[in-house]
């Protein structure tokens, strides 16, 4: 068996006085697509977070492929391979789509911004546009699309659906799947809970800053008994 790409050991971490995670443990192997999912305040933002270096982990440890990365900030962590997408996707809202993707290069060929392009094309279309004329959804193609130019072999994403319309939504998850590359492991915390487990393929469920339910995406999207009692959603 592989050696997993990412490790949370017994990780306690939150955010100044408030603790969060309450000695959370988590393997995730390469190029697994997970979803992260449970009621609003358990702890999968905080998650994603702590995995990148933006909260403040007080016990346990984060490994990344074998190495401890616990007290690495998080711009050495991006360096190593791990990209976050925020809720807030935090484009330049000054800069054009294209001067947004080329900051998501990292010392690539200006080319590889076609990749983005390819991906999406309503990128494209828009590339001469500013950050703060795209739309709610072009906003988070532009996010998603700029942290996968710096080649990550870890993608976090917080939310990528929130507030989108159904087509939008549907366009971004099959994006998703194109991904399809055993190099990038996928974590996607949402609150498009049938989505979510209709793109991944093992999920875990977080309650008060632990995993209560780890199984195969397919079998918990067909378990309306635990999804109810654990994430609050009804079938």
């Amino acid at each position: 068996m592989s050696q997993p790409l990412l490790q949370l050991e017994r990780v306690v971490a939150g955010y100044a006085g408030l603790t969060v995670l309450h000695e959370l443990s988590l393997d995730i192997a390469p190029g697994e697509r997970l979803a992260l999912i449970g009621r609003n305040g358990v702890g999968k933002t905080t998650t994603l977070r702590a995995t990148m270096g933006l909260a403040t982990v007080r016990s346990g440890r984060v490994l990344f492929d074998g190495r401890d990365i616990t007290a690495m900030p998080a711009h050495r962590r991006a360096m190593h391979g791990l990209a976050h997408v925020p809720q807030t996707r935090d484009i330049f809202a000054s800069l054009t789509v294209e001067e947004n993707l080329v900051a998501g290069l990292k010392g690539r060929p200006r080319s590889a911004v076609d990749e983005a392009y390819a991906l999406f094309p309503r990128l494209a279309e828009r590339r001469r546009n500013n950050g703060l004329h795209l739309s709610g959804g072009e906003q988070q193609m532009l996010s998603v699309a700029r942290a996968l130019l710096g080649q990550p072999r870890l993608l976090l994403l917080d939310e990528p659906l929130e507030g989108l319309a159904p087509l939008l939504r549907q366009e971004l998850l099959q994006a998703f799947r194109s991904l399809g590359d055993a190099n990038l492991t996928v974590v996607i915390v949402e609150q498009q809970v049938d989505e979510a487990l209709a793109y991944a393929r093992r999920a875990v469920i977080l309650d008060h800053g632990s995993v209560v339910h780890d199984a195969p995406a397919d079998q918990l999207r067909a378990d309306a008994p635990t999804l109810e009692r654990l994430v609050g959603v009804a079938h």
